[in-house]
């Protein structure tokens, strides 16, 4: 008998198939995971598309209310007419904050220039230049009352998929944002975003200090039809380090308006006046 018929032939062809085999399972990971690569979806256009949703894109103007309560219950709320216009398509917005109630409130204006956030009151007629992230009412800042474009201010990483309970305690399935701010100044050093991906609207944020700090935790909730798009009319914002300090912020009465450029100027805020 030959070297060759002596050998085994079932082993001949096991030892390559095997090989075969081990050396596929490295190979096909790696073209599972290019392909995986190849179908997520651009972070900053999400956010982009989020954004698209939580604000007009043109001119606009709307109401907001903002409540606060403590365990439960009401403590605080004022009432605010906003104006918002866009320097440019996806650029930032500039922002006229007219406060309604409560009376002692009533007339006071806020306004939003590039950077720059002037308060101005009518009793001593001046205007005090302030902070974003200083507390406006409750858990709500400055900031988050005047409109802002995220991916104008932020750079977007997508973190993965998650499951999360929106502010209705419906599941959702979503996108995971990591945002970054691009300069000094803003309102959030860092933002965590949890956008549903069917539509990617904005479900669940996180909002951190600069020294890495939990802020607070918004839930966006009640979409309603506002200029032809679904928006959430309501954000609940629940305090980083208590949860029974709420304070709700709700948005009505969207209209298209062309606002003037002189009412978005601080040397205007003592002449404006409601048209």
């Amino acid at each position: 008998m030959s070297e060759f018929s002596a050998f085994p032939f079932r082993h001949f062809w096991r030892l390559p198939v095997r090989r075969l085999l081990v050396a596929l399972s490295f190979v096909i990971p790696l073209i599972s995971q290019g392909a995986y690569a190849q179908t997520l979806p651009d972070p900053q256009k999400l956010l982009e598309q989020s954004d698209a949703i939580r604000t007009p894109t043109g001119s606009f103007m709307l109401n907001a209310s903002l409540t606060e309560y403590r365990g439960g219950k009401q403590v605080d709320g004022n009432a605010l007419s906003i104006y918002s216009k866009p320097d440019s398509p996806g650029g930032a917005f500039r922002t006229l904050v007219r406060f309604v109630a409560p009376t002692r409130d009533a007339g006071k204006l806020m306004l939003k220039n590039g950077n720059d956030l002037w308060f101005y009151d009518p009793a001593n007629q001046a205007s005090i230049r302030i902070s974003p992230d200083q507390r406006l009412l409750g858990q709500a800042a400055n900031g988050d009352v005047v409109t802002v474009n995220l991916a104008h201010d932020y750079v977007a990483e997508l973190k993965g998929t998650d499951d999360v309970t929106d502010g209705d305690r419906q599941p959702r399935h979503c996108y995971k944002l990591s945002l970054v701010g691009r300069s000094v100044g803003l309102t959030y050093h860092r933002i965590e975003m949890w956008l549903d991906g069917a539509n990617s609207r904005p479900v669940k944020a996180r909002f951190y200090s600069e020294s890495d700090r939990l802020l607070k935790t918004a839930f966006y909730r009640r979409y309603t039809a506002e200029l032809g798009v679904e928006r959430p009319t309501e954000t609940v914002i629940i305090d980083g380090l208590d949860s029974n300090w709420v304070t709700v912020m709700r948005f009505s009465d969207y209209g298209s308006r062309d606002i003037p450029d002189a009412w978005l100027q601080r040397d205007y805020l003592p002449r404006f006046k409601v048209e």
